[in-house]
């Protein structure tokens, strides 16, 4: 096998047993852990082997390890750490908490999202723990009527069973279950209505993802529902159905879409790269002059792409490599290129007539703020 899988494998079975370490140690040495959810643990921890294995792949592709190394070191720049710092927890809040960047493309699919997301999160930060015996609650001293809350085994804090703590605290899947459900009806909308998404869409990235949350959800709801009114009719089957449908979620976990959950936290370098790029030396275009990035971002650009064994250097040119030509006179260099050969050879005759030359090519977006496009895309296009 190649080393890269050799290293991936490593990191996936390290923090494969810190987890498993943290559950021995949190539910002091399994005195707290419910045998009856070993099933659930397992499952979790074959998703976190799947993750760290992939994480680790995607860290070693020339382009993300670049982006990976060139991020820290941007973040922890001495001019700009302070600046970075107050960026991260901006950035934090306004793109991952919120969802800035999917509400900027669409309000109702930013909606779904964040619906998905925080129904999710507190999904997630309610079961793990249970499973994992680090929290669980006992009887306080003061009576049966208080409830202790016991966290890696240490007593934290008490709550009377009646109270408005106790409600929430104890349906609190079920509130995250209705967040799910009603993010996914939004996206399930999206993607029977809209036509540019089912263009696109394929069932395993888009369809299979929305049915297993739902799914879910809806046992999980079900499961409730047995307990409070029915007097836990059909309980059995239900626990056993809601098993299997979370089981297989953690089993597919690394292998889908929701990979991308765990790698967005990791593209937040890439806006202090691009940042400290703009402030940094400007890459200028050796064919018209005019800037055009960064130069550290050519640069880098240029040691990804012989690390892919491209090459695109101009040994006989002082340009030396086609990376350092803007956008705008790669485009020209096309159609003068054409238009050369055109001329080479005599032209096009078109029913008895001359040779037909074709017109000087002129951009469709002259200058920034023009056209359908990004603020990005906007500055590459220059007169």
């Amino acid at each position: 096998m190649k080393r890269e899988v050799w290293n991936a494998a490593g990191w996936g079975l390290l923090v494969t047993f810190i987890l498993a370490a943290l559950i021995i140690v949190g539910s002091r040495n399994l005195a707290h852990f419910d045998a009856a959810l070993v099933a659930y643990t397992f499952a979790v921890l074959f998703a976190t082997f799947g993750l760290a294995y992939r994480y680790a792949m995607w860290l070693q592709r020339p382009p993300t390890a670049i982006y990976w190394k060139r991020g820290w070191q941007v973040f922890f720049n001495q001019r700009y750490l302070a600046g970075n710092v107050v960026d991260w927890f901006r950035r934090v809040l306004e793109d991952i908490a919120f969802n800035r960047f999917i509400f900027a493309r669409d309000r109702l699919r930013g909606l779904a999202h964040m619906l998905i997301m925080w129904g999710c999160l507190l999904a997630v930060a309610i079961t793990f723990p249970l499973v994992f015996g680090w929290l669980h609650f006992e009887s306080a001293p003061a009576g049966l009527e208080q409830y202790r809350v016991h966290f890696f085994g240490f007593p934290t804090f008490t709550f009377a069973v009646d109270s408005l703590l106790a409600f929430f605290a104890f349906h609190g899947l079920v509130w995250a279950s209705f967040l799910v459900i009603a993010g996914v009806m939004l996206a399930m909308r999206r993607r029977m209505r809209e036509e540019g998404a089912a263009a696109l869409q394929l069932f395993t990235e888009d369809f299979l993802p929305l049915i297993l949350l739902f799914s879910v959800s809806l046992t999980g709801l079900m499961l409730t529902a047995s307990y409070t009114w029915m007097k836990g009719y059909a309980y059995d089957f239900i626990a056993i159905l809601h098993a299997i449908t979370v089981i297989g979620t953690f089993l597919w976990l690394p292998f889908g879409k929701f990979f991308h959950i765990f790698q967005r936290p990791a593209q937040l370098g890439v806006r202090f790269y691009k940042d400290i790029g703009r402030r940094e030396e400007a890459a200028k275009c050796r064919r018209c002059g005019q800037p055009f990035t960064s130069r550290m971002h050519v640069e880098d650009l240029i040691a990804v792409e012989q690390a892919l064994g491209y090459q695109y250097e101009l040994p006989d040119s002082q340009v030396a490599h086609y990376q350092w030509i803007c956008p705008p006179c790669r485009r020209a260099a096309v159609a003068l290129a054409q238009g050369r050969l055109w001329q080479s050879q005599g032209g096009a005759v078109v029913n008895g007539r001359e040779p037909y030359l074709p017109s000087t090519p002129s951009y469709v977006n002259p200058g920034p703020g023009e056209g359908p496009l990004g603020e990005e895309d906007a500055h590459n296009f220059h007169p």
